[in-house]
């Protein structure tokens, strides 16, 4: 593919490889970023985009291959290292810590900009920090305030900040920024910031690598697009050239057959309510929200970010308590104090943020699988570890979560292949009403497919789901009806049957 015109190659990536134990991930990668270009790079969870970006980011070392920026040989033992030279990254799972202020964090490890005979003017380093914040449109972050008392979306353009400013400070020359994942919980308002500060960062002369799972925003952002299967590069377009469908038979080897969301397999709901929410309210969040769950059915809830929506989850799963109204269980009214009370009562939560939420990364697969269910496995207080390796090794093969064994550390696994671990946790419970925030958050087009087709499976059995979708198009797809929520309120209802689904255009004007 012919260079930008006018055009200098800001880094460059010959035959690089990267291999574990002799399990080869990655193989003869040639890379070309141009200055002011933004590059998409797309495929399947395992296809090597994770691995290139940590080789490039100086948190791997390649196996094979060189590599130069700005004209001169490019070599990193560290991520410090690939920050003097021009390089630096946003990690999909953030790398901030809690207890720290936002404006510590920004300029952990670099303290002596703002210190003086060992002592830091913390005034100095906040005003620095407002001005990093302000770059990415923050502006509603008080640089004072510890991380782990702001969101997940706000803490992520903190992150983004804090790589803008490391590269901006480490080099006179241009630099390369790396995203992975960087949209996946943010909301549309603020992915329109960030490719706005993208744009701009494009435009004076830096380079972006910009991962997503979303194709619709590689399309829209990237000039050129790289496409990763099983470790190696297998194709690389122009963004003019591209469209979702071509993409996404390049990155698993198959078109897209079949209806995206399988509503040919959606099942008629039962007549029988599984979960019934009366006049529910939580103050300064909802008020009034009534709806009845059907057995076997999936009902979405939709509404931008703030409706209301995420916390009606939160109290129905018992994160959160209610403030009035009621929440019946195949009939019987039930308060929640906590998590454990909505379990007991058969509802269960797959989180959004499965890293956070939803897994102990340092614990193996099996442990994460079964962590849920050892009430069952455990006789005289001593839990059965044959029985625990063959319930893993059955979900293992039933989802196909691609790993090594049940004894690997489950923070080692791709984003779609955790989230099947997660799954199988919450499907051994055998809980008759699932709510699925976001579950298919950060998972690539080929496992997205999967997780639709097990939504399928478990209410086709009676399972009743309640969904927040990643996307508007997925919450219409998947449901059998829509609840749109605005302001705390309900202001819409749609029946979503297979064959009479409502437009975007409908949901969205109930929603705005």
């Amino acid at each position: 593919m012919a260079p930008p015109s006018g055009s200098e190659l800001l880094f460059k990536g010959r035959n690089l490889g990267k291999a574990y134990s002799g399990n080869t991930v990655l193989e003869n990668i040639n890379i070309d970023v141009y200055r002011g270009e933004v590059i998409g790079l797309v495929g399947e969870n395992g296809a090597g985009k994770s691995t290139l970006l940590k080789i490039l980011s100086g948190v791997e070392t390649p196996t094979s291959g060189a590599m130069e920026m700005n004209g001169c040989p490019y070599k990193c033992a560290s991520m410090l290292d690939a920050n003097r030279q021009g390089v630096g990254m946003v990690f999909q799972e953030q790398s901030l810590i809690g207890s720290l202020t936002v404006a510590q964090n920004i300029y952990r490890g670099r303290e002596e900009r703002f210190s003086r005979f060992g002592v830091v003017n913390w005034r100095k380093m906040n005003n620095a920090a407002v001005e990093a914040l302000a770059s990415v449109n923050v502006r509603d972050v008080q640089p004072g305030v510890k991380v782990w008392n702001i969101g997940f979306a706000a803490r992520q353009m903190v992150e983004i900040a804090k790589v803008l400013d490391i590269v901006s400070h480490a080099t006179n020359n241009h630099s390369l920024i790396l995203l992975d994942e960087p949209t996946t919980v943010l909301s549309s308002e603020e992915i329109e910031s960030l490719f706005l500060q993208v744009r701009k960062m494009s435009a004076h002369g830096n380079s972006v690598v910009f991962v997503s799972h979303r194709l619709s925003e590689v399309l829209e952002l990237s000039s050129k697009i790289y496409v990763f299967k099983d470790g190696k590069k297998t194709a690389e377009l122009g963004a003019s050239e591209a469209n979702e469908a071509i993409l996404y038979k390049k990155m698993v080897g198959r078109e897209t057959t079949g209806e995206y969301y399988l509503s040919d397999r959606q099942t008629v709901p039962s007549s029988e309510v599984a979960l019934e929410a009366e006049s529910l309210c939580q103050f300064g969040a909802f008020i009034d929200v009534s709806f009845q769950l059907r057995k076997g059915e999936v009902l979405g809830l939709c509404g931008v970010e703030g409706s209301g929506k995420e916390a009606v989850c939160a109290v129905l799963c018992g994160d959160e308590s209610a403030t009035g109204g009621s929440i019946k269980v195949n009939g019987r009214e039930l308060t929640f104090a906590s998590p454990r009370d909505a379990r007991r009562a058969g509802i269960l939560l797959v989180p959004r943020d499965r890293r956070e939420d939803g897994l102990v990364g340092m614990l193996p697969i099996r442990e994460n699988i079964t962590l849920s269910n050892l009430k069952k496995l455990t006789q005289c207080g001593v839990v059965s570890l044959s029985g625990q390796n063959e319930i893993a090794e059955s979900w293992v093969k039933k989802l196909g979560i691609k790993c090594s064994s049940i004894f690997q550390r489950i923070s080692s696994l791709s984003g779609g292949n955790a989230q099947k671990a997660v799954f199988a946790r919450v499907l051994e419970s055998e809980c008759p009403v699932l709510i699925l925030d976001h579950p298919t958050r950060g998972v690539d087009v080929g496992s997205k497919r999967e997780i639709y087709a097990l939504i399928r499976d478990i209410t086709s059995k009676g399972v009743s789901v309640v969904l927040l979708g990643d996307t508007l198009d997925e919450c219409i797809g998947l449901t059998s009806r829509i609840i749109v929520m605005k302001d705390g309120l309900i202001t819409g209802e749609f029946d979503c049957s297979a064959g009479s689904k409502p437009s975007q255009v409908e949901v969205v004007q109930k929603m705005m």
